[in-house]
């Protein structure tokens, strides 16, 4: 039976963070790392009067401590591996431990006083700003980085065309959008998406298996692949041998 592959379509940071967390707890798998989107900060910072920032990536904190940024008093993220970045850039995170719409009913709940301001990528989903200002709760949003789309590699395109397994996770639902959109290869391809929006965004693409974990983080989608790969030769089995 072929090695499994581990496709990581991440921008690289979060790539090798994921990696690193999966490696400790399973072996035996040849990991590619092949980023979809590429990572920009772009300034200046936004003049702003906000107690606090919303973050809805890591890569929100990364461009604003890029560019300059201090720690505001008040943060909120939207999920565990945020809060970790905006900790270690000097925030106090709240983290709401989901995705958009927990992150919405967070702020909601908890009604904090004076201005906010989302930190974002130029491709965002969730509508957080709106929503919040429409409750009530006065934010402002600024784009403080940008995602251009970047091509598969030779590596991960020979990868789908070759005859191992390959465990994709997929993280948003744009990337999914654009590995739909990559030719189809032979390979038995067996996809984590975060959310069911980001299976959906895969549309007619072909899979072996399909998980969506638990809840909508870095850690459950962790395990949902470790998983995966424990389990890749049995799927492969299961729907068809690879070999020969």
């Amino acid at each position: 039976m072929p090695t499994p592959i581990l496709l990581l379509t991440r921008p690289e940071p979060a790539a090798r963070r994921f990696l690193a967390a999966v490696s400790e707890r399973v072996e035996g798998f040849h990991p590619i790392l092949s980023p979809l989107l590429r990572i920009e900060p772009h300034g200046p910072l936004p003049q702003t009067d906000a107690v606090g920032a919303i973050f809805t990536s890591a890569n929100g904190v990364a461009a604003w401590q890029a560019l300059g940024g201090a720690p505001l008093p008040l943060c909120y993220t939207v999920g565990d591996a945020t809060a970790r970045a905006a900790r270690a850039a000097g925030f106090a995170p709240i983290s709401a431990q989901g995705n958009a719409d927990a992150l919405v009913a967070l702020i909601r709940a908890q009604a904090p006083r004076g201005p906010l301001i989302h930190l974002r990528g130029t491709h965002s989903r969730g509508d957080v700003a709106r929503r919040l200002t429409d409750a009530g709760i006065p934010v402002r949003e600024a784009v403080i980085y940008d995602q251009p789309a970047q091509e598969l590699s030779a590596e991960a395109l020979m990868a789908l065309s070759g005859q191992a397994p390959v465990i994709l996770p997929l993280f948003s639902a744009r990337t999914a959008q654009q590995v739909a959109q990559t030719p189809a290869g032979r390979a038995p391809l067996i996809v984590a998406a975060i959310s069911p929006e980001v299976a959906d965004a895969l549309g007619a693409l072909y899979v072996q298996r399909l998980e969506i974990p638990a809840r909508a983080d870095a850690e459950h989608m962790q395990a949902v692949v470790i998983g995966l790969l424990k389990d890749s030769g049995a799927l492969v089995k299961r729907h068809g041998s690879v070999e020969g």
